[in-house]
């Protein structure tokens, strides 16, 4: 049986957008490519009569739906898949998706998983630190000058997205595990870790950064993160089952 890319569990997320313009400009082009809901985090000034403005009266639902939130790591908790978008290349920013390609990986995850697509603010783009929450990072090909207007991206994205709506073989995706989980997973593992002497305590972050970009290439189950944060707690009791047992064979000797 085909089926289509679901828009429904598609949310656009603006990060920190310094023009309440683009907020409104954004809301027309998801209105327009048939995504309603937008998510602004951190918004630094944010005036409503602006962003209805460029909305104009079609998108008001978008913006009086609107959900904002102080920060990105509360904003993505129930997405289980995140995209981030950069012009910048490089470094940790490795890109592996176009907006077409986007599209196309989108429709089976998106048939009963919750994605989030990042957008960052017009001066800067996403940080290294947004980057590290998403599971892949796409970038919009341009000519010499790569620098979009947010409004802009945010329409090119979207219009692939609606475009890609042409019959494709279902595939299996199951639930992945949500950021709140993950995060919690990744907390457990540094804390291990740093017990049984496995990473450096002086720059724990160093090696996390290299567990996190494996995690993502995974792009773990739910179940799987149950998994292995179930082995953490294993490793916890049985070290401190190991240090009880030298304690005591320790008193029994003095």
């Amino acid at each position: 049986m085909a089926v289509k890319i679901n828009l429904a569990n598609i949310a656009i997320v603006l990060v920190q957008p310094n023009i309440s313009e683009n907020i409104g400009a954004a809301a027309r082009a998801m209105c327009n490519m048939g995504l309603r809901r937008l998510i602004v985090v951190d918004p630094p000034r944010c005036d409503l009569t602006r962003v209805c403005k460029m909305a104009t009266h079609a998108a008001l639902d978008v913006v009086e739906d609107m959900e904002v939130f102080a920060g990105l790591s509360e904003a993505l908790k129930e997405f289980a898949y995140v995209v981030g978008t950069t012009a910048r290349l490089g470094g940790q920013r490795q890109v592996i998706s176009s907006p077409a390609r986007l599209a196309e990986m989108l429709i089976p995850i998106s048939a009963d998983n919750s994605i989030a697509i990042l957008f960052g603010p017009e001066d800067r783009g996403l940080t290294n630190e947004d980057l590290r929450f998403c599971h892949s990072v796409m970038t919009i090909p341009t000519a010499d000058f790569s620098s979009l207007n947010l409004a802009q991206a945010v329409m090119v994205v979207c219009y692939e997205l609606f475009r890609c709506n042409l019959d494709a073989p279902r595939e299996f995706a199951p639930r992945l595990a949500n950021r709140f989980e993950l995060d919690a997973m990744y907390a457990q593992l540094k804390d291990v870790l740093l017990r049984i002497c496995f990473i450096n305590p002086a720059n724990p972050d160093y090696f996390m950064n290299n567990l996190r970009h494996f995690g993502t290439r995974m792009q773990l189950r739910a179940k799987e993160v149950q998994i292995v944060r179930g082995i953490c707690r294993q490793i916890d009791w049985y070290g401190k089952h190991c240090f009880e047992q030298g304690k005591k064979s320790r008193d029994a000797g003095g």
